[in-house]
């Protein structure tokens, strides 16, 4: 188990604003499976600790099993960051520039050469 407060899990939560947390549970539900909702129980328990204790946190949370906890994390990890990005998206050049050099690549790679220039072009326009 790690020490309290040092899961990196508990720590984005923690950080997390209000705007931001609801935001996170309007993406999550939007792409929603029953494993997401495990996703959102998570995230709910983590963020109404005040300390990380996962023995405790698997206590409360029946759904949660022991072995799938891991993975639960890393893919709420994921989730979070997920959904910071595509709030912070506008507000950040950089993350736009990589979201559009993102999509010049995919278009290259699949052979859609002149697309992938004009995406790469309004990118040097905006840079």
């Amino acid at each position: 188990m790690p020490n309290r407060n040092t899961d990196p899990l508990f720590q984005l939560v923690k950080s997390l604003e209000k705007s931001e947390k609801r935001n996170f549970k309007l993406y999550a539900t939007r792409n929603s499976s029953g494993e997401e909702l495990k996703s959102i129980q998570l995230f709910d328990a983590l963020d109404k600790m005040n300390e990380y204790d996962e023995d405790l946190l698997l206590r409360k949370n029946p759904a949660i099993k022991k072995q799938q906890i891991s993975n639960m994390k890393a893919h709420l990890y994921r989730q979070i960051l997920s959904s910071l990005r595509l709030l912070n998206n506008t507000d950040n050049i950089d993350i736009l520039l990589h979201e559009q050099m993102d999509y010049a690549r995919i278009l290259y790679n699949k052979g859609l050469y002149l697309q992938s220039l004009k995406v790469l072009d309004r990118i040097k326009e905006s840079a």
